[in-house]
């Protein structure tokens, strides 16, 4: 008879109960509620422990935002990898807008960028945290536009960053102006239809596409 050992998850370090602790008190109560007390009762442990581990509430906050965005990155990499029109791309990226905000990320992330307004660790943290999500749309329209007559025209880095932002700003929207926000996201696939309508285009239709892009480009 064989004996089966039941594993057991190993329980998470002081580190990551303050990484979840300062997370929990900005979805919850907003950045502006976050202190070392706060994050201590959030997360069961001493508050000295957080300057042990972290040095400063602020560096706390920094490393927590970018530890967890590049787990929700890499949560979604493989979805990305799947995308092969800008309108399945616009897709991944309203479902991944509604998961995001129903986990409330979205609001932590809203309540950082308000709290990087004032510049230095947090800012940086906030930025290099934005820069994990705009590099994967980046890397997904690079290959999505590869073969498009739209590639000449288009700059994948650009649109990266006006695509994340449009989302980021969805997020700050749907709080004052749901309806608003809906009217948004329609005007967003409706562009999405048109580029990837663009894309389809046959040879012929493909050049005179792009001379007449050419032609508007040197006004």
């Amino acid at each position: 008879m064989t004996a089966h050992r039941k594993a057991t998850a190993e329980p998470p370090s002081t580190k990551q109960r303050l990484i979840d602790g300062v997370l929990t008190t900005i979805r919850n109560h907003g950045i502006t509620a976050v202190s070392a007390r706060a994050v201590a009762t959030a997360a069961n442990v001493n508050q000295a422990l957080v300057f042990y581990h972290f040095g400063s509430v602020d560096e706390l906050v920094a490393q927590a935002c970018i530890a967890a965005t590049e787990a929700r990155v890499a949560l979604y990499r493989p979805r990305f990898a799947e995308v092969r029109t800008v309108g399945e791309l616009l897709e991944l990226g309203q479902r991944i807008h509604a998961e995001e905000r129903a986990e409330g990320n979205m609001t932590v992330l809203a309540q950082t960028l308000a709290g990087a307004q004032g510049g230095g660790r947090l800012a940086e943290a906030t930025r290099e945290a934005l820069d994990k999500w705009i590099t994967e749309v980046r890397t997904t329209l690079t290959r999505v536009l590869a073969d498009s007559p739209l590639t000449e025209f288009a700059d994948p880095a650009g649109l990266a960053h006006a695509v994340s932002a449009s989302f980021l700003g969805l997020t700050l929207f749907e709080s004052v102006d749901p309806d608003g926000g809906e009217q948004a996201l329609a005007a967003l696939a409706q562009l999405a239809t048109l580029v990837d309508v663009v894309e389809g285009l046959g040879p012929v239709a493909s050049r005179a596409v792009k001379a007449r892009l050419r032609k508007n480009s040197r006004r």
